[in-house]
């Protein structure tokens, strides 16, 4: 159970809700996001049990330990506001 100072304490941990050919959907508290593969190509050649394993830490991060990615929920929110440079493994 995580507590934030100004908004309560959350009971649900952020959830996996399907994976796609291009990209995954998350459930944080009661919002959905997709994280389209295109954007975030680190996800790409991941697996199931590695995307699976996403952390909470703080309120407006995501950290996935497996393959040592940290998101801001915004960026995933708008992520043409976050130009991301990347160069994934192949």
């Amino acid at each position: 159970m995580t507590t934030y100072s100004n908004h309560g304490i959350d009971t649900s941990a952020p959830e996996i809700l399907n994976i796609s050919i291009n990209g995954f959907w998350l459930l944080i508290a009661t919002e959905e996001l997709f994280v389209p593969f295109q954007k975030f190509p680190w996800f790409l050649n991941a697996t199931v049990k590695q995307i699976c394993n996403l952390q909470w830490p703080t309120q407006d991060h995501l950290y996935w330990p497996d393959l040592d990615i940290d998101l801001s929920l915004e960026s995933i929110r708008n992520p043409d506001a976050f130009p991301l440079v990347s160069n994934p493994k192949k």
